[in-house]
């Protein structure tokens, strides 16, 4: 009976987060970039242009936070590895 109910877990891995919000900012300026078609639906050139920018600064946005978390997870190709966790397993000396 000297079991308890609820264990201890340590936090989750943070570059989660942070992929998830670069995923979802993908996926939003994708939509964002599909809905102002302009060769469907010519408007006015000021609301085009602001919906490609807000969609093109999303679409970079997400893409700079997954490829973060992709570095971060898989480690860098610098001789010290400037302070990102390396996953892959050692090589025997």
């Amino acid at each position: 009976m000297g079991a308890q109910p609820y264990e201890h877990h340590e936090a989750g891995d943070p570059t989660a987060v942070r992929a998830a919000l670069g995923l979802g900012l993908l996926a939003v300026g994708g939509w964002l970039l599909n809905t102002t078609r302009p060769w469907q639906k010519p408007g006015h050139a000021l609301l085009l242009a602001t919906g490609w920018t807000v969609s093109g600064a999303l679409l970079m946005c997400g893409l700079v936070l997954v490829a973060r978390c992709v570095r971060t997870v898989h480690g860098s190709p610098g001789p010290k590895g400037r302070g990102i966790r390396d996953r892959r397993p050692q090589q025997p000396s």
